[in-house]
């Protein structure tokens, strides 16, 4: 180490790394700190379980966004695989147990499910037209994000108009009613704009029209795929290329301090050699908006608040389901548990109402089907797999008075809506530890922030923005500036961050080549 850098990079997780081999590679001195004993952030695989060695993609859990060309600039050994099947929607309709699939790519046994839960091709026919459209948005939007943010309306410009509206400017809630009769139907679409926000499908801010573009334009497909070897594959990737570019990886380092007057910058840590610090000509920072207002001595106006459960499971086998449906192909893909429509507004007003959602809307991924490599051998033989479930619509303050009791409720609300489509019970098919513990761990809001340092347990470091220049601020023009000059932003809390992506991270890096002389 030396006592300047051309670049320091406060955070390692996947931004804080993008950014690093970037700027290590176009030849500045660039030093990565990172408060944990190893990169990666919420980007990591690990093995949670004692004496089981299974690795699990603990927090963030699938990849969308990750540009092609982020991959292929950094030389990234890395395989992205798709997923066999899009979703799986188990439903409960006239007393008999139905399934509707969304198989990838999209075939017969796609439209035939459409028609079996509906009764007619109608609503196939709807959801075709609607992602086709949305796919139109999707391709205009995703090349432009790696690039100077250019203006809204000239991407409107680019797109029907009445798609533009639909979609940016009415509450998402509006069209899918337009759209779509179905309950189940309208809940699948309504899903992807409530993961990680806290938002009702009707609400005037629009959050959740922005969550739900988020969750469709990664380039230009819109496809969440799962990285083989589990979400540390990606992470170990970038700081493989970050170090080969050059650039200085320093964990167990915590940031206390971040000074930036425009010209020259100041960044002070404490780590097993006591507390140091470094001058630099630049300063990123991989950590969301409101821990830097703390490192910057500053008061913090505005603290996010998340809102999702994560459980991590092990099971000893697939459960069998009500459905009679394969388990091995409901599971491939996304499991819907109770995300109707209608349910999805009842636990969203329960929750804002400062209730625990009686009836909690929840998502549920089995990444050992599509990648088995992050099992050992003897598990995959005998038959083992993970599970993720992603529950939705729980704010932090839910669990602000009792952490523990309310996860503990929560944890049982979750999976006794997973248990009602099985036709047996959940509890046998759990795998157990060494120490003969259930394979079971939740993370809340409080216990995400406590981990891996997100403000609020805000997997989004706060609300998403339009990936585009609109009335509202001025941000830029890469979206990652401050007040500062030399500070920019490369964390999830720049414009065009949430989710791994390395969108921030490569564009901090960009304004960085501009500015720097």
């Amino acid at each position: 180490m030396t006592d300047f850098y051309d670049v320091v990079i406060v955070g390692g997780g996947h931004n804080g790394l993008v950014a690093a081999g970037y700027l290590a590679g176009a030849g500045l001195s660039t030093l990565v700190l990172e408060q944990q004993g190893h990169t990666g952030g919420a980007a990591v695989s690990q093995q949670v379980f004692p004496g089981v060695d299974a690795r699990l993609s603990r927090y963030s859990y699938l990849v969308s966004l990750l540009p092609d060309k982020i991959v292929a600039d950094l030389g990234l050994s890395l395989e992205l695989r798709s997923r066999s099947v899009a979703s799986y929607t188990p439903v409960r309709r006239g007393g008999r147990d139905l399934g509707l699939l969304v198989d990838r790519p999209e075939g017969a046994a796609t439209r035939a499910s459409f028609t079996a839960l509906t009764g007619s091709d109608a609503e196939y026919d709807a959801w075709s037209a609607f992602y086709g459209s949305v796919g139109e948005l999707a391709a205009v939007v995703a090349p432009t994000l790696l690039e100077p943010l250019v203006p809204g309306e000239s991407l409107r410009r680019q797109v029907d108009p009445a798609l533009w509206e639909a979609l940016v400017e009415r509450p998402l809630g509006e069209v899918i009613e337009q759209r779509f009769t179905d309950d189940t139907v309208r809940g699948v679409v309504a899903t992807d704009s409530v993961i990680g926000t806290f938002a009702g499908l009707h609400d005037e801010s629009l959050i959740q029209n922005r969550c739900f573009l988020y969750h469709l334009i990664g380039n230009g497909t819109g496809e969440w795929r799962v990285p083989v070897g589990g979400m540390g594959a990606v992470t170990d990737a970038l700081a493989t290329a970050a170090r080969r570019a050059g650039a200085s990886l320093v964990t167990n380092a915590s940031v206390t301090s971040v000074e930036a007057d425009g010209k020259r910058g100041s960044v002070t840590w404490l780590g097993g050699d006591g507390e140091r610090s470094v001058d630099c000509s630049f300063v990123l920072a991989n950590v969301a908006p409101a821990t830097l207002d703390g490192l910057r001595g500053r008061s913090v106006s505005a603290r996010p608040e998340g809102s999702q459960l994560k459980i991590n499971l092990l099971l000893s086998r697939l459960p069998r389901l009500r459905s009679g449906d394969d388990p091995a192909r409901a599971f491939a893909g996304t499991f819907h548990i109770d995300e109707d429509y209608s349910q999805l507004e009842s636990a969203y007003v329960e929750a804002a109402g400062g209730s625990l959602p009686a009836v909690p809307p929840s998502e549920v991924y089995c990444h050992s089907l599509t990648d088995p490599s992050i099992l050992s051998p003897a598990l995959i033989a005998s038959g083992h797999h993970t599970l993720t479930v992603f529950g939705v619509h729980f704010p932090a303050r839910l669990f602000a008075s009792d952490n523990d009791a309310a996860r503990n409720e929560s944890v049982r609300r979750v999976l006794a809506g997973l248990e009602s489509y099985l036709a047996e019970p959940l509890e046998p098919c759990i795998a157990r530890d060494a120490d003969g513990n259930l394979c079971i761990e939740a993370k809340t809001p409080y216990d995400i922030e406590a981990s891996v340092g997100m403000p609020g347990g805000h997997i989004f470091h706060g609300d998403l923005q339009w990936p585009w220049l609109d009335n509202s601020a001025d941000t830029g023009r890469w979206g990652v500036e401050t007040d500062v000059a030399n500070l920019l932003v490369c964390g999830s809390g720049a414009r065009r961050g949430g989710a791994v992506s390395g969108i921030p991270g490569h564009n901090a890096a960009q304004a960085v080549l501009e500015l720097h002389p």
